[in-house]
């Protein structure tokens, strides 16, 4: 009797599940997991390889052809992109381009960087200068540029007027071949400040204070330390960020095809706004594609750049 006493909570005892079926129910449950993040990728990758890959892909094939939307296509090899490279306006377009690039990079690079600086300095209103800074981002680009294009008005416009309430020399601006140029970085630079100040500021409040602490211990200047601190410890960040805005300037466009139109004397004429003409002016599709692919060509190298870069530092 008491043996069978004994063997009854044993009996009674509730079996664990199988080792393999706790498994299984992880394995369908990561599955499903799997599943679902694919299902909400699927969206954004249908949308991407319609509107980015597959033009690309176009613009490479039409690039060798001879195209007409009313027509059907022919294959002429590389006759488009030897007549674009016998354009007149074809060596002027890449010159203005890597010139608004190395303007917009110095100019682009300084404002923003001081800047943050002072932003990161102040100790009252931080916020609301952060908000007036990156007003700018919020405007469209294409008023922002009307915008512009009003203040460089030689007659009535508010640079030329504020000038003369200073009783300083007037420009031309927007209107002269020398100036054209500089005028449109100016605008760019304004348009894209506030992004760019935000994330220089964010850098310099990730600097430990301890560092500045000791290069003023040390008797460093407020030069020395940002020579020595500041700039060393971003170096990632103006990095990236200068690639960026290489990339970026390459493809400009709003600001000269809507406050100069590519002049005056074809001194604003980008590589983005001779394909534009190509294609909706000249319709020479088959032109604007091989211009096209020689811009992609060269952002792709320095994109390319930036994701090593990025991946370097990474690792480290």
């Amino acid at each position: 009797m008491t043996k069978t006493a004994e063997r009854l909570p044993a009996a009674a005892a509730p079996l664990a599940p199988p080792p393999s079926a706790a498994g299984g129910g992880r394995g369908r449950r990561a599955l499903a997991d799997q599943v679902r993040a694919y299902g909400f990728l699927l969206g954004g990758l249908i949308c991407f390889a319609l509107f980015s890959w597959y033009p690309a892909i176009r613009a490479v094939v039409i690039a060798f052809q001879r195209y007409n939307p009313g027509s059907a296509p022919e294959w002429v090899g590389t006759a488009n992109f030897r007549r674009v490279l016998n354009d007149p306006e074809f060596g002027a377009a890449w010159r203005n381009t890597l010139t608004f690039t190395l303007l917009a990079l110095l100019v682009g690079f300084a404002v923003p960087f001081v800047l943050a600086l002072v932003l990161n300095e102040l100790r009252h209103a931080k916020a609301f200068f952060r908000v007036v800074v990156y007003l700018p981002v919020m405007i469209p680009p294409v008023v922002s540029a009307l915008l512009w294009k009003w203040f460089y008005d030689p007659g009535a416009g508010l640079a030329n007027e504020t000038l003369r309430a200073l009783h300083l020399p007037t420009s031309n601006w927007s209107n002269g071949t020398d100036t054209a140029l500089i005028s449109l970085v100016i605008v760019a630079t304004w348009a894209n400040l506030g992004g760019t100040v935000l994330i220089y500021l964010a850098a310099l409040q990730s600097i430990p204070g301890e560092l500045y602490e000791a290069a003023e211990l040390d008797g460093a200047n407020l030069l020395q330390r940002i020579r020595h601190v500041t700039i060393p410890q971003t170096r990632f960040v103006i990095l990236m960020l200068m690639l960026l805005q290489i990339i970026a300037t390459m493809q400009v466009f709003t600001e000269p095809f809507v406050i100069t139109g590519g002049g005056p004397e074809s001194a604003t004429v980008t590589v983005l706004y001779l394909i534009y003409k190509y294609a909706f002016l000249y319709n020479d599709f088959g032109g604007a594609c091989a211009l096209s692919v020689m811009l992609l060509v060269l952002l792709g190298a320095f994109s390319a750049l930036y994701l090593r870069l990025t991946r370097t530092e990474g690792d480290a």
